[in-house]
């Protein structure tokens, strides 16, 4: 039985018409759907269980904090962390990107340096911008070869004893590109510099070993793998967390407090200030319960084989380009095309009168549009519930879209 087949009963949203057709969601990379078991989850919580953590003394209150804590202790396993005490919830990537550079900024002065690339998202790229200008320090960005994959021999040159902070993606959102993230986290730390991974586009699709790929600093969202929205992962090596004072105050990430000081709480709460999303580390958990009963190899073998059979089909069409590194490359599970005589929305609102949902647009990704020369792209991406069929569709829509034309 293919995945897709074991899968799509699980989940509910597929069963929905759009515009006359049966929906075909292709806009994982943006956010995944659920399935029952993630939704039940949270509403048995809510419905059940809810109350705040960690300091209630009562039945609800000690529930609820042994739901969130459990959470914890499966994304360790999930990723091979250490410890727990190096995970870490934020409310996404986004979150943990801007946690890290508020507490690794405190560390840069003038003349430092942070190194990232052409190709990250806005959220990895905003907020070194705001870390270094404020201190001071620079911001530099390895370039991308013209097959989409970084050029290392740039990175080499750029990384030097300036380098304070190495910030990268696991695999782009736009191009599919899997960067070489042990030997590049070897080479920064060769320099001293700290590693930091944004992995929203890796986690839910590629088996994770935290050990294996030796950065101090790993992110992911919840939403893009099967999860609620609204919670996050910040994995940091242990010995580099504790280094670091806490970037946001509040309630939680104390121990004890003074009006003129305070003492901070231990691994990993003092990250984590005020109420956390309880019922959201309850929906990670059922989600990660689940890829991990599919098994991750077979998630990706299943993903390379939708992702290889859109490239190829997408790549025979006239008029249609296709970005990123070529079928036969390892990649990740999106694939970002034009089609000629056509605006990259024009193209999502076609495929949408026929119900498929695809991306469309800059994907948070400007200083790699205008490294492509184009205004934006279309993008499709894949999950476990996809089909070869869906692909089918899609491949044959686009193909309309170019003799209609």
């Amino acid at each position: 039985m293919r995945l897709d087949e074991r899968t799509r009963p699980d989940f509910p949203i597929l069963e929905r018409v759009v515009n006359g057709h049966p929906l075909v969601y292709l806009d994982s990379a943006a956010s995944s759907q659920r399935p029952r078991t993630v939704i039940e989850a949270m509403g048995q919580y809510y419905a059940r269980s809810h109350a705040n953590v960690h300091r209630s003394i009562h039945t609800l209150g000690e529930e609820a904090t042994e739901l969130y804590e459990a959470a914890r202790d499966r994304v360790q396993r999930f990723i091979g962390a250490g410890s727990r005490e190096e995970v870490v919830f934020t409310r996404g990537t986004t979150d943990g990107l801007s946690l890290l550079a508020e507490t690794l900024g405190r560390t840069l002065r003038a003349g430092d340096e942070v190194l990232i690339t052409e190709l990250e998202h806005h959220s990895n790229i905003i907020p070194w911008q705001l870390a270094t200008r404020d201190r001071g320090a620079v911001l530099k960005a390895v370039p991308l070869r013209d097959d989409g994959t970084l050029d290392l021999e740039a990175f080499e040159r750029l990384l030097t004893r300036r380098t304070r902070v190495v910030a990268f993606a696991h695999v782009s959102n736009v191009l599919g590109t899997i960067n070489p993230v042990a030997e590049m986290s070897a080479r920064a730390r060769q320099v001293g510099a700290f590693t930091v991974v944004d992995g929203a586009q890796a986690a839910p699709h590629l088996p994770l070993d935290i050990s294996l790929l030796g950065c101090d600093f790993y992110v992911f969202s919840a939403h893009k793998m099967l999860g609620p929205t609204g919670i996050g992962v910040l994995y940091g090596r242990r010995e580099v967390l504790e280094s670091l004072e806490p970037g946001r105050g509040g309630s939680e990430m104390i121990k004890e407090v003074w009006i003129d000081r305070a003492q901070w709480n231990d691994l990993p709460w003092r990250f984590e200030p005020g109420t956390p999303p309880i019922a959201e580390a309850v929906g990670l958990t059922a989600a990660i319960e689940y890829l991990e009963k599919l098994g991750m190899e077979r998630v990706l073998e299943h993903e390379r084989a939708l992702t290889r059979q859109a490239l190829e089909g997408l790549a025979a069409v006239p008029g249609v380009n296709v970005y990123g590194p070529p079928a036969r490359t390892d990649r990740g599970a999106v694939v970002a095309f034009t089609v000629a005589g056509l605006h990259p929305h024009d193209v999502a609102a076609l495929l949408d009168a026929e119900g498929i949902a695809v991306r469309a647009g800059h994907h948070c990704a400007m200083p790699l549009m205008r490294r492509l020369g184009v205004v934006g792209t279309s993008r499709a991406s894949f999950s476990v519930f996809n089909s070869p069929d869906e692909v089918g569709r899609l491949l044959a829509v686009v193909a309309e879209l170019r003799t209609a034309l």
